[in-house]
């Protein structure tokens, strides 16, 4: 029996206070009287066509993207379908990534390397975001191989190795933070000089899906991708930097 043909599991009067879900598939699970207060839910795929979250019978998905797009200055630009929106969209990723390496230069020595319950740190997170690049951009935008689009310093996916990709594109070693900066810059200016002179006609050329051999999308599309990588993971960075920084708040009192 295949885990789609299994019964879904039934959980009835179960504590699960304080339970953690990483990776977890959670879609189409069904609470009913349930107390979710204090709940923290992640769910990044949320905003994807068709995504919805629905609690006491409200949808709650477009309230939470309209939310983050308020909070967040340049966000909904994402969405930006002509050369001169997604000109504009990138310029605001840039701006809003130099405002929150300014405040990481900032903090106690180490803070970039930090992580919080487990997640990526800074560092990473850049490093992340440069394997994000190469494999939307370079990969399929350009049509590069593997090892002509891979920088070494790229961070995969969790699941990278488990699905049978190839890691020994990726060094193993730790970078410096200056390192880490040289490459995410290189890969910054690359979306940006591709961005530079991009046409409405190029938008619709087909590419090969990056992680589906075989399957076309557009490169619009791919560009839409390295855009909610970029909104996406600067949203758990700053997360993760706020948790770093409420020990140092003059406001923070750790009995509470």
């Amino acid at each position: 029996m295949t885990r789609q043909e299994e019964a879904p599991a039934t959980f009835v009067d179960a504590d699960l206070r304080g339970a953690r879900f990483v990776r977890a598939d959670l879609s189409g699970a069904v609470m009913r009287g349930v107390d979710l207060q204090g709940a923290d839910i992640d769910a990044p795929w949320l905003a994807e066509a068709g995504g919805s979250l629905i609690v006491n019978g409200v949808d709650v998905a477009p309230l939470v993207e309209a939310e983050l797009d308020r909070r967040h200055p340049g966000r909904a630009l994402r969405r930006a379908g002509d050369p001169d929106g997604l000109r504009a969209a990138w310029a605001a990723v840039e701006r809003t990534w130099a405002g929150t390496l300014a405040r990481v230069e900032a903090m106690p020595p180490g803070a970039a390397d930090a992580s919080v319950d487990g997640e990526w740190s800074f560092a990473q997170t850049l490093r992340h975001l440069v394997m994000a690049t190469d494999t939307w951009l370079g990969r399929g935008v350009l049509g590069r191989t593997l090892a002509e689009a891979t920088h070494p310093l790229g961070v995969p996916n969790a699941e990278y190795a488990t699905d049978g990709y190839d890691t020994s594109v990726f060094t193993t070693r730790t970078p410096s933070w200056a390192e880490v900066l040289e490459a995410r810059g290189d890969r910054v200016a690359m979306v940006r000089g591709f961005l530079a002179d991009l046409t409405a006609e190029r938008l619709a050329v087909p590419c090969e899906h990056p992680w589906g051999p075989g399957r076309q999308v557009s490169t619009l599309h791919c560009l839409h991708v390295v855009l909610t990588e970029e909104w996406q993971h600067h949203r758990y960075a700053v997360r993760d930097l706020d948790a770093l920084d409420l020990p140092h708040r003059p406001d923070h009192d750790p009995a509470i």
